[in-house]
């Protein structure tokens, strides 16, 4: 049986934020994947996919950060992953926090992977195949067109987010340990007449590497507290 066409139109309130927030170039994309979705349900899974590659190519590429044109989608989106800040700098810190973002974004890269295995199986413009494609409906294009919508509207806001940061002292002001750590093992950093921590040259130079290797630094430090804390097993 033939699912039943929506009540209402279908609308990408998350692409259609960051298309609002300077992301123009999506909006032919966008508002082809909402007709899609009821008019052409195989092509919806071919727009989903070109969709998120498209932010994640402007994403890496406002940040500067160096891709392939050959990328695939599974790779750009694990170097935006390794590139943005998803955690605020109050929890970065923290191990815990840290390991369950890493599931929800290892929950996103399936979700990804699902999209293009689609796509290549079922979609409008997928790969040459001797075999005729299933029949892809509604219900179906909508779930691909949501999963691409919840990423690409998560991705640019923590985007842009992280480029206008609230509080920049913050993460900063709360390492204190592994400032300690940086300024012991580099020392001051002398500038003619100036003197300079070697941590405060790392956060103001290289934010996103100071965030990166103080989470680290505190995960080690949690890691050998436990290990120290550990209760010996019984001898036989």
């Amino acid at each position: 049986m033939v699912a039943p066409a929506p009540a209402s139109p279908f609308v990408m309130h998350g692409s259609r934020d960051a298309l609002a927030a300077g992301l123009t170039h999506i909006e032919e994309q966008v508002w082809s994947i909402e007709q899609a979705v009821v008019e052409n349900p195989a092509l919806a899974f071919d727009l989903a996919r070109t969709l998120v590659e498209a932010v994640c190519r402007t994403i890496l590429s406002e940040r500067k950060i160096a891709y392939s044109e050959s990328d695939d989608l599974p790779k750009l989106f694990k170097t935006v992953g390794e590139n943005l800040p998803f955690l605020p700098p109050t929890a970065s810190g923290d191990a815990e926090v840290r390991k369950s973002l890493a599931r929800t974004l290892n929950g996103l890269s399936t979700a990804i992977q699902g999209i293009c295995e689609l796509r290549n199986q079922c979609g409008f413009a997928s790969h040459g195949s001797d075999q005729t494609r299933p029949a892809m409906e509604y219900v179906q294009a909508l779930m691909a067109a949501e999963a691409a919508d919840t990423i690409v509207g998560f991705l640019h806001r923590v985007h842009r987010q992280d480029r206008t940061p609230p509080s920049p002292r913050v993460l900063y002001d709360t390492n204190q340990a592994f400032n300690s750590s940086v300024d012991k093992a580099h020392g001051p950093i002398r500038i003619l007449a100036l003197e300079f921590s070697a941590s405060e040259v790392l956060y103001q130079m290289e934010p996103e590497s100071y965030r990166i290797y103080a989470a680290e630094f505190v995960e080690e430090a949690e890691g050998l507290a436990s290990n120290a804390n550990a209760v010996p097993e019984a001898a036989p």
